[in-house]
C-alpha cells in the first residue's frame, strides 16, 4: 500500500528487495534474469533503479509491475515508489521533499511534484488510478450532481481537495486530488453522510470547480487590507533579493496566484497565494511601477524603485504587465543588484584568451568590440567590466543604454526614455557631438544603430556594444544581413566575444563524475579526448535546493579579426569557412570547447555544456584546449 508522507525512511529502504523477491515468487521473472539485471545495474555509469533496468532489458513491462503491485501491495511511500518505478529521479524526490519541509507539511508530496513539473499531473493520476484500481474523473466532461454540494461542505472540500460527483448504489463517487489522503476520505464520508467510492481527479480542476461554485453561490468575499497587500509585496521583493533572483514572475492561474523566481537562469517556485489576492497585488505593484491601474486589457511597462528592508539599498526593477486569460501576469527584472563592477580579470575568461582580449581589443585605439549572446548570458557584466578597465581621467566615455544598469563614476551615461522622446535614435545622433573617445551602445538593435557604430569607428572612436546572436561568427553574419558593407565590417570590427552562463556545480555536494558513452557521443568526443579532466556533478543538498548547482560560471568565445578572417568576410565566405579559418589562424576556441575546459576543472557539468552551448563540429582534445587557453 502507498502512503503520501514526507518521510522517506522506514520500509522504503527494503522496498526494492521485497518487491524483487515477490516477482521471483510469483514467477514474473526467474532468478537468473534477476542476477544478470543486477550485474548490468552495477556497471551503469548513471545509476538506475533495478525495476527500470529490468524494463530496459525487456524482462518485464510497466503494466506487469503495476498489476503485480495491485494484487500484492508492498508498503512503500509515494515518493520512493515513483523513484523505484522510474517515474521520477531520486534528485527530483529530494527536491520535492525539501520543498514540502519548507511548506511545513501543508502540501502533499504528490501536489508538490506536479507543481514543480517533476512529473506530469496526467501521469500522476494514471499511476495512482492504476495502482489503486480506481477510476480517473475528468471534470471537463463529467456531469457533477450539484445537489450533493452545499456551502457548508465547501471549507472541508477546499481544505482536503475533494468533489462529490454522483450517487451510486454503493455510495457517493467522490473525486480526490489525493486519493491516498485517508483524512480527506474520512472528512468526505463525514460531511456527505454516506459511504465513499474514491476516484482520482486533477487537483486544478477540482479547485477550480469549487471556486466557481463558491462564486455562483454568492459566497462572502474576503477583503484584504491595504496593509497586508503591501506586506505581501514587500516580502516577495525582499525574498527575491535575498535569494539573488534575476527576475520575479507573478502569475495569476485559474485557482491561485503563483510566484516564481529565476535563480541561476532557472525558474524556481517561491509561493502560491489565494486567487482573491490577485487584483489587490497587481494594483499595488502597478502603483509602485507608475502604470495605469484602470487599464487591464493592454500590456504595460513600468519601473519600480524598491528600498530593501533594513538597509538604504534601493533596487531598481523593470516591470512588465502582460494581459492573459486569467489576468495580468507581472514580470519584474531586478537591476542594480551588484554594488560593484567585476574587474575584467574576474569575469571568467581563461588567461590567454583574456590576454588577447585586452591587448588586441581593449588596448587598441579605435574599432568596434561586440559582445554577443542571448538574453541573460551576462553580456552587460562583461561590457561594463571592459568599460571600467578603459575608464581613466584622460579618456572621455559616453554611453546610450536602455536602461542604465551599472553606474560608473566618470562616465557620461544616458538612459533611454521614449516617453519624453529621448529615443535610441535621437541619442545616437547627439552622442558623437559630445567629443567622446569611447562610445558605449547598450545594444545594436537595427540597421541605424549598426551604421552608427560603424561610422563612429571609421571616424576614430572606439565603440563597445552588445548583440543578440548564437556565437561570434553569427555576429559578423548578422551585420552582413543588416546590409552593412563587408569592407566596412572588416575594417572596423576588431573582435567579437560570444558568451553564455552555465550553472556552477554546488561545492557542498559535488562528487566525481565519469562521463558515460551516451554523453560523450552527444559531445562528439571520446574518453581519450578528456584525459586529465576532473569532472564533477552535484548530488543535491539543502545549500543548492537539491539541484546540484549553486551560482553560475561564464564561458566565452573570442574571435579576433586577423587578416585571414577579414579576407574571408570580404569574400563573403560561409559561416563554416569563416569558423574554420578562425580556428586555424586566429586562435579561436569555441563556446563548447571553453565549456569542456571549465567542466574538466569541475566548475560546471558536461550536462550543462550539452544543454546550453551550440556545437559545431568535433571539439579538440582537452590537452590542446588547455594549451590554447593557458588553463590548468
Amino acid at each position: 500500500m502507498l502512503s503520501n508522507d514526507s518521510s522517506e525512511t522506514g520500509p522504503d529502504a527494503d522496498f526494492a528487495q521485497t518487491f524483487l523477491k515477490l516477482m521471483v515468487d510469483q514467477g514474473v521473472i526467474d532468478a537468473a534474469k534477476l542476477k544478470y539485471a543486477l550485474r548490468v545495474q552495477s556497471k551503469l555509469e548513471s545509476a538506475k533503479p533495478i525495476l527500470v533496468v529490468l524494463c530496459d532489458l525487456g524482462y518485464v513491462t510497466q503494466p506487469q509491475l503495476a498489476e503485480l503491485f495491485r494484487r500484492h501491495p508492498v508498503k512503500v511511500k509515494l515518493g520512493r515508489f515513483l523513484v523505484e518505478f522510474g517515474y521520477i529521479g531520486n534528485t527530483d524526490l529530494q527536491l520535492a521533499l525539501a520543498a514540502q519541509q519548507q511548506e511545513l507539511g501543508r502540501k502533499r508530496l504528490g501536489e508538490i511534484l506536479v507543481e514543480r513539473n517533476l512529473i506530469a499531473e496526467s501521469k500522476m493520476l494514471e499511476v495512482l488510478a492504476d495502482l489503486m484500481g480506481i477510476s480517473v474523473i475528468d471534470l471537463s466532461v463529467a456531469n457533477v450532481d450539484q445537489t450533493l454540494m452545499s456551502r457548508q461542505m465547501l471549507k472541508s472540500a477546499n481544505k482536503h481537495c475533494f468533489l462529490p460527483i454522483e450517487k451510486q448504489e454503493d455510495g457517493v463517487l467522490v473525486a480526490f486530488g489525493d486519493p491516498l489522503d485517508h483524512a480527506a476520505i474520512e472528512m468526505a464520508r463525514h460531511v456527505l453522510g454516506s459511504e465513499i467510492i474514491p476516484a482520482v481527479g486533477r487537483y486544478s480542476q477540482i479547485m477550480r470547480f469549487l471556486l466557481n461554485f463558491e462564486r455562483n453561490a454568492g459566497a462572502e468575499k474576503i477583503s484584504v487590507s491595504e496593509q497586508s497587500v503591501v506586506a505581501i509585496v514587500n516580502s516577495i521583493f525582499n525574498e527575491a533579493i535575498r535569494q539573488e533572483a534575476s527576475d520575479i514572475h507573478i502569475e495569476p492561474l485559474e485557482h491561485k496566484l503563483r510566484v516564481r523566481f529565476r535563480i541561476d537562469g532557472m525558474m524556481v517556485h517561491y509561493r502560491d497565494f489565494s486567487s482573491k489576492l490577485v487584483q489587490s497585488l497587481i494594483s499595488r505593484i502597478k502603483v509602485m511601477a507608475g502604470a495605469d491601474i484602470a487599464e487591464k486589457r493592454r500590456h504595460q511597462d513600468g519601473r519600480v524603485q524598491f528600498e530593501q528592508a533594513g538597509t538604504s539599498h534601493v533596487i531598481d526593477m523593470r516591470a512588465s504587465f502582460f494581459s492573459t486569460l486569467n489576468g495580468e501576469k507581472i514580470v519584474l527584472r531586478l537591476l542594480n543588484r551588484k554594488t560593484e563592477l567585476l574587474d575584467i580579470h574576474e569575469v571568467g575568461m581563461a588567461p590567454l584568451m583574456l590576454e588577447r582580449f585586452v591587448q588586441d581589443s581593449l588596448d587598441v585605439p579605435t574599432g568596434v568590440v561586440i559582445i554577443t549572446g542571448p538574453t541573460g548570458s551576462g553580456k552587460t557584466t562583461t561590457l561594463y567590466s571592459a568599460v571600467d578597465y578603459l575608464n581613466a581621467p584622460e579618456v572621455s566615455i559616453v554611453t546610450a543604454e536602455d536602461p542604465v544598469e551599472y553606474v560608473i563614476d566618470g562616465v557620461a551615461q544616458c538612459s533611454i526614455n521614449p516617453k519624453i522622446n529621448l529615443t535610441y535614435e535621437e541619442t545616437l545622433r547627439h552622442i558623437v557631438r559630445q567629443d567622446p573617445d569611447i562610445i558605449v551602445l547598450g545594444e545594436i538593435r537595427d540597421r541605424f544603430s549598426a551604421d552608427t557604430a560603424i561610422q563612429a569607428a571609421l571616424t576614430g572612436h572606439k565603440v563597445l556594444t552588445t548583440f543578440h546572436t548564437e556565437d561570434s561568427i553569427g555576429g559578423l553574419l548578422r551585420l552582413l544581413n543588416m546590409e552593412i558593407e563587408a569592407f566596412l565590417i572588416s575594417s572596423t570590427v576588431v573582435s567579437v566575444v560570444a558568451q553564455r552562463l552555465l550553472r556552477r556545480v554546488c561545492r557542498h555536494c559535488a562528487e566525481p563524475f565519469r562521463p558515460d558513452p551516451a554523453l560523450l557521443r552527444r559531445l562528439n568526443i571520446t574518453l581519450d579526448d578528456l584525459t586529465g579532466g576532473t569532472f564533477m556533478l552535484g548530488r543535491g543538498c539543502e545549500k543548492c535546493r537539491y539541484t546540484g548547482y549553486a551560482g553560475r560560471v561564464c564561458v566565452f568565445e573570442l574571435l579576433s579579426m586577423n587578416e585571414m578572417v577579414k579576407d574571408a568576410i570580404l569574400q563573403r565566405k560561409t559561416s563554416y569557412e569563416i569558423r574554420r579559418i578562425s580556428l586555424e589562424t586566429a586562435g579561436l576556441v569555441t563556446l563548447v570547447e571553453d565549456g569542456l575546459v571549465k567542466a574538466a576543472a569541475g566548475a560546471t557539468s558536461l550536462q550543462e555544456v550539452i544543454h546550453n552551448l551550440p556545437r559545431f563540429g568535433k571539439p579538440r582534445p582537452l590537452y590542446e584546449l588547455r594549451r590554447l587557453l593557458g588553463s590548468r
